[in-house]
């Protein structure tokens, strides 16, 4: 049966009043205040009503309470009996869900319950949701401007071990066979030595030194292929998620050479086996990142201020595959911000956000993509450096010759011909990209080339540094995620769980900085009304941003003053 409160419904008696007037406004101060009055009745509770009956069964957890509890587990990174403790015994715990019952229904939740509802939010996909309701609850609450913004990844590894390929081929078997004794003793019976080979006490044998680890692989590759071609007409096999990874992991690692003599199966080199290949059959869904490692990544998108006055809110998240490309993440995070009406103006990213597709692509939606183009700059005099006409085509060079002739090439673009003569003389020709053949000297370019050129020469300015400095924020960001919620390391694994951990991490820090910001501005507020108020503002602010340097010179100038006074004293004894 649907059990629902009424959250925004106030008590006539304050529940917590017991509390004291002290310990109230701590509360009042705390993470727990937002989330009680301006979130916990924004979640999607009602998604919840399908799954269960309005008149039969035992009553529900009270289902607010319950998803403001998934949202808080993964905030503050706790394992399923610490959560199961804090929704017991945390008082800011019982205020933030509006807990105001003492008995065991109401302020007990029991681990099996809590992996139940985490589990459900994961099937129905309804972290998304969380994370929108949240998101939007706090950008009216401080009416957040998301003009602009800034974009980056991080890497996240999930609750599997990273295995080289002679572990991979062998722990693929091994699940498959074990799933297959399971099933279908008497099939497994009938591979004899075969799946003795793989039992768990035969692990000594693959534990080699590198020079036979060539051989012990192509040993695995064999037995791979011995197994999907001995099972690959028996359809209750087939049916069979292990036997499926069984194919997977030969199809991505192995090739079969078929000879008039005999058929063979040959290891693929390294460089060869996808990115997207399988690196763990405990969860197939993670991908491989040349540069990271294996796992999964979260593209974030946050809005940022140069005067701080809002907060750095996340304002899209996506988790995919570490095997995915950046360069593919930046149309979609403006498109699901354009549907949410969190549209940016300009979006600071690396390099490899801003492709010239890309950039061209967000021009159309009214976006502005700053970021350095791709590719090493040239050196000496770029195509940038020629004087063009209103129609993009050059009317001289940096030395201010004309050219003789301009023509379209063959696959488009533009090619320019200048006086070979002219160029031969030029003192600037070793640094000039002009090229030199026969009868003339020419440069071809076409309107991508322009552009690129264009960028990397604005990139070298003042004016790009100063607006692209603030993207380095971002990497505090990620540095949150990791160390308050934890979101590198995660303590499950597959698509639907991690996703679901990392967006409410996400969601998480969102709380945690909107109640910091919130406390700031209340400082800042009772500071100005005081007496003294620009100065006591001044010094907060001072005090916030460079509090133990302060501290320090603070502590140099006593000891100055304090020399300067021995020594007038010991000057006037003196005199």
């Amino acid at each position: 049966m649907i059990h629902v409160k009424d959250h925004k419904q106030y008590d006539m008696f304050n529940p917590f009043e017991h509390l004291g007037p002290k310990r109230l406004a701590m509360l009042e101060s705390s993470w727990a205040h937002l989330f009680r009055e301006e979130i916990l009745h924004r979640l999607p509770a009602e998604k919840l009503f399908p799954l269960y009956s309005e008149q039969y069964g035992r009553r529900t957890k009270e289902l607010y309470a319950m998803l403001g509890t998934v949202i808080l587990q993964q905030m503050q990174d706790l394992t399923d009996e610490e959560t199961v403790e804090q929704f017991a015994f945390n008082v800011m715990w019982h205020y933030a869900l509006n807990i105001t019952d003492a008995s065991d229904f109401s302020s007990y939740v029991s681990a099996r319950t809590l992996w139940g509802m985490r589990d459900i939010v994961a099937r129905l996909g309804l972290e998304q949701s969380l994370f929108e309701n949240v998101t939007e609850a706090l950008t009216k609450l401080f009416a957040l401007d998301p003009s602009k913004q800034r974009l980056d990844s991080v890497h996240i590894f999930s609750n599997m071990a990273h295995l080289g390929r002679i572990r991979l081929f062998v722990r693929t078997i091994r699940k498959f066979l074990v799933n297959l004794k399971r099933h279908h003793p008497e099939l497994h019976r009938a591979l004899g030595e075969l799946a003795e080979r793989y039992e768990e006490k035969n692990d000594g044998q693959f534990a080699v030194k590198p020079s036979d680890s060539a051989r012990t692989l192509q040993q695995a590759g064999d037995d791979c292929h011995a197994l999907v071609e001995r099972f690959k007409d028996q359809e209750a096999v087939v049916a069979m998620t292990s036997y499926q990874l069984l194919v997977r992991l030969f199809n991505e690692q192995c090739v079969v050479e078929i000879t008039d003599a005999a058929t063979s199966v040959v290891v693929k080199p390294n460089k060869e086996v996808p990115s997207d290949s399988l690196q763990n059959p405990s969860d197939p869904d993670a991908g491989y990142c040349g540069h990271k490692g294996k796992g999964f990544q979260m593209q974030v998108m946050e809005t940022y201020s140069e005067d701080k006055s809002q907060p750095n809110l996340l304002t899209h998240v996506k988790v995919e595959a570490a095997h995915e490309s950046d360069a593919q993440a930046v149309l979609p995070a403006i498109e699901d911000a354009v549907k949410r009406d969190l549209v940016p103006t300009e979006i600071l990213a690396d390099s490899l956000y801003g492709s010239d597709e890309n950039v061209e692509k967000a021009k159309e939606l009214g976006v502005e993509i700053v970021s350095p183009a791709m590719g090493t700059p040239a050196e000496g005099i770029t195509l940038a450096d020629f004087r063009f006409t209103q129609t993009d085509e050059i009317a001289a060079c940096p030395a201010g010759h004309k050219p003789q002739r301009i023509k379209t090439g063959k696959r488009g673009g533009t090619i320019v011909h200048f006086e070979r003569a002219v160029c031969d003389t030029c003192p600037r020709q070793s640094q000039c990209p002009v090229k030199r053949a026969k009868r003339s000297a020419t440069i071809a370019y076409d309107a991508k080339l322009l552009r690129l050129s264009r960028r990397r020469a604005h990139e070298k300015s003042e004016a790009f540094r100063q607006r692209y400095r603030f993207r380095a924020g971002i990497e505090g960001t990620m540095s949150d995620l990791d160390r308050i919620t934890g979101i590198k390391q995660l303590r499950v694994r597959g698509m639907a769980q991690v996703r679901v951990a990392a967006v409410l991490k996400a969601t998480g820090l969102n709380i945690l900085r909107s109640t910091a910001f919130r406390n700031r501005q209340r400082k800042l507020e009772r500071a100005q009304k005081s007496p003294e108020s620009a100065k006591n503002a001044l010094l907060l602010t001072v005090k916030e941003r460079f509090g133990r340097l302060l501290n320090r010179l603070i502590q140099f100038s006593d000891a100055i003053n304090s020399r300067y006074c021995r020594y007038a004293v010991v000057m006037t004894a003196a005199a």
